[in-house]
């Protein structure tokens, strides 16, 4: 059983935010890092795994919708979104058969908490949709399989951070860290002492920016972390887009 467990989420291939998260103190001293998937879908795919694996043992990474997305491309396939066309091009062949074998969902027993369910969309369904607002028929319907000694699930994939009780569960979205919706930095959640904290970690927005205009080769790059490391759309915005796909 672990005590600190730092979540982080949908880094999306953006090293700089990723560095200043890790930089905190609390996520420096936590007992683990988990990383609940779409790691490496953006302008710095190579770079950014290659700094959780060297995290070692101390990082689980959970398997997102754009993991999937980039091995497919890198063994020949494609993507409709073009950031995951080029990343999935760039990688190592050892990043592709790491990516390849992520877990989704991962168990974890985190003092306080008991076992704790780490997934990206829904623990049943790495693409599936849930939001803070999702009506609680759909919550019981994608937490159906869970056994009923898991209390906390913490998932990812929308981008929106939320704490949130689920007819006696808790469950908690630690926001993105390169893609984030609402508010530009990097977002992730602290596990600890049976509570969860959701911080927030200011960037220089127009350095990180431009750090990583001049450090990625993506073609796309400029226009890329204009719309989302300064992050244009609001979390009002993710909502309506959203929405539709949460069965309301």
């Amino acid at each position: 059983m672990v005590a600190s467990v730092a979540v982080l989420s949908d880094v999306h291939g953006v090293l700089p935010v990723l560095d200043a998260v890790l930089a905190e103190p609390d996520v420096a001293e936590a007992d683990l890092v988990v990383v609940t998937g779409d790691h490496a879908a953006g302008p710095m795919p190579v770079e950014v795994l290659d700094r959780l694996v060297g995290l070692g043992d101390r990082c689980v990474l959970v398997r997102g919708n754009a993991d999937r997305e980039l091995v497919a491309v890198a063994r020949g396939g494609t993507s409709e979104h073009p950031e995951s066309q080029w990343a999935g091009r760039q990688l190592r062949p050892d990043q592709v058969t790491l990516l390849d074998g992520l877990p989704h969902p991962v168990v974890l027993e985190v003092d306080g908490f008991g076992p704790v369910v780490f997934c990206h969309g829904t623990p049943r369904d790495d693409d599936e949709v849930v939001l803070v607002d999702t009506r609680l028929e759909r919550w019981a319907e994608v937490l159906a399989d869970l056994d009923d000694a898991v209390r906390t699930v913490v998932c990812g994939h929308t981008h929106m951070p939320f704490v949130r009780l689920v007819d006696r569960r808790l469950v908690v979205n630690s926001g993105s860290i390169g893609m984030p919706y609402g508010r530009a930095g990097g977002a992730w959640a602290l596990l600890r002492g049976g509570q969860v904290s959701l911080r927030h970690t200011p960037v220089d927005v127009d350095a990180t920016v431009a750090e990583v205009v001049a450090r990625s080769a993506y073609p796309g790059r400029q226009a890329w972390t204009d719309e989302y490391v300064r992050s244009q759309h609001s979390d009002a915005d993710a909502v309506r887009a959203f929405g539709p796909r949460d069965g309301r």
